[in-house]
Order: structure tokens, then sequence, then C-alpha cells
């Protein structure tokens, strides 16, 4: 990853805090809604996706929901 000089405007980073914490409440809303559907969580690790399932397990087969 490249590094990048710091800028010099608070204000910017500010409001990038700001988003960043926005976007994490909606990714846990968006997680917990679908939870309540039966969707797992899903995630991508060396390209390989995984899938979470309500019980906790994690499995890299795709579920039948997911089909």
């Amino acid at each position: 990853m490249k590094r990048v000089k710091r800028l010099n405007d608070e204000k910017l980073y500010v409001e990038l805090t700001n988003i960043i914490r926005i976007g994490n409440i909606a990714i846990k809303e968006a997680i917990e809604e679908n939870r309540s559907f039966g969707i797992p969580e899903t995630f991508s690790k060396n390209g390989v996706i995984y899938y979470v399932l309500s019980s906790g397990e994690v499995k890299s087969i795709q579920p039948d929901i997911m089909k």
C-alpha cells in the first residue's frame, strides 16, 4: 500500500471519520437484517468466499438460501 502525505485540513479528517462511522453502522444493521431473513454473512479471504451460518459455523460451500 502506498503512503500519502497527510493533509493539513482537519475538517476533512473529521468528515471522513463521520462517513466511516455511518457506514459501519449501516453494515451492522444490514448484517442483522439479513440474519433475521436467514441470509448468512458473506466474506472473502485469499480469493475464497466464506459464509457465516446462523449457527456461527463458517463454510466455503454456498448455502441453499444463496442459490
